[in-house]
């Protein structure tokens, strides 16, 4: 309702389709005005001539514009001076008169002046807004079509790192060529889920869910269950996403490849809220952690990048033995993080 009022407001004044039917208008509002001040005329003390003409001048001046709006003066004028100032019904013209005329056509002018101002500024701001919308359209489709571009080309040089392991002999550099193409792809998959020009943040669950399916298809392994839980209305800002999606990818891709190498099993990925500081869990039911196994000293480039992120994210990562076996990859962020 309150934007019909203001898509009403800014065509203002009406454009009729044709100039006469405004002064028609006006005339007929004018008659009206008259109608009423006639029937008000026990009601009202000795004098008020132009008391319910007034009104019929701001309304044309408000609804079709200055013209009209003089016109209904000039014609409001006359009627008041004609039938209502003494003697009546006839042009009397003496000082009292022409002073009460003059004060009338100065009101009026004032009304219809500030009437044309405030049109006028409200013109202006329809346009502004109208600027302004079409600016915001162009800024999200730049944003999107350089998320699109950003993510291509890093999907492009994963790519060229996997062919690039094909001319690899050394079983090391072969991994580590994988090893950083699955992550350049795997950023480059995050960065396209990320398109948000609005930045108003991503729902938790939603994008954790997406993320996690995500991993999951890319392992190539379909006797794998991974279930998401997280508070809901729970949104993510983009300059946590990323990195929080990292961990939580490489958490997941380790629990697949160490955890569960050989047989189907579960993942589920946990996060809990409590007063703003949040607590993201990601356990299997797979082998579990190797004895004397050390998160600082372990050779595994992910797990370290993982417990960088979260040292930039103002939080804690580390891996614990399951309840019930398995592993718990543990990433503690502080209230606020998010």
């Amino acid at each position: 309702m309150q934007r019909a009022n203001e898509r009403f407001v800014e065509r203002l004044p009406l454009v009729l389709p044709h100039p006469a039917y405004a002064y028609l208008l006006t005339g007929l509002f004018c008659l009206i005005a008259l109608g009423c001040r006639l029937l008000a005329e026990g009601f009202l003390p000795v004098g008020y001539p132009f008391v319910a003409f007034f009104p019929v001048v701001i309304l044309s001046s408000f609804l079709f514009g200055v013209r009209p709006g003089i016109f209904a003066t000039v014609l409001c004028g006359i009627i008041s001076w004609y039938v209502f100032i003494p003697p009546r019904m006839e042009f009397a013209l003496n000082p009292a008169v022409f002073l009460a005329l003059c004060f009338y056509g100065l009101v009026a002018a004032v009304d219809i002046a500030l009437i044309h101002f405030l049109q006028q500024a409200n013109v202006n701001l329809a346009l502004e807004r109208e600027r302004s919308r079409v600016l915001a359209e162009n800024r999200e489709l730049l944003f999107h079509e350089l998320q699109h571009r950003v993510s291509n080309n890093l999907q492009v040089v994963a790519a060229m790192l996997a062919l690039r392991t094909n001319h690899v002999d050394h079983p090391q550099a072969r991994a580590a060529l994988d090893d950083a193409a699955g992550r350049l792809a795997l950023i480059g998959r995050i960065s396209r889920t990320l398109y948000d020009p609005a930045e108003e943040g991503q729902d938790i669950q939603a994008f954790l869910t997406r993320l996690t399916a995500d991993v999951l298809t890319a392992s190539g392994r379909d006797d794998i269950r991974v279930s998401v839980e997280a508070p809901p209305g729970l949104t993510l800002q983009s300059h946590v996403a990323v990195p929080l999606a990292i961990i939580v990818a490489e958490s997941v891709s380790n629990a697949i490849e160490h955890g569960l190498p050989d047989r189907g099993g579960s993942i589920a990925v946990t996060l809990q809220d409590s007063s703003g500081a949040l607590s993201l869990r990601i356990s299997d039911d797979g082998a579990g952690l190797s004895p004397g196994f050390d998160l600082g000293s372990g050779p595994s480039i992910g797990l370290k990048i993982a417990t960088a992120l979260a040292a930039q994210l103002k939080g804690h990562f580390a891996l614990d033995h399951g309840p019930q076996g398995g592993v718990v990859a543990r990433l503690d962020l502080p209230a606020g993080a998010l």
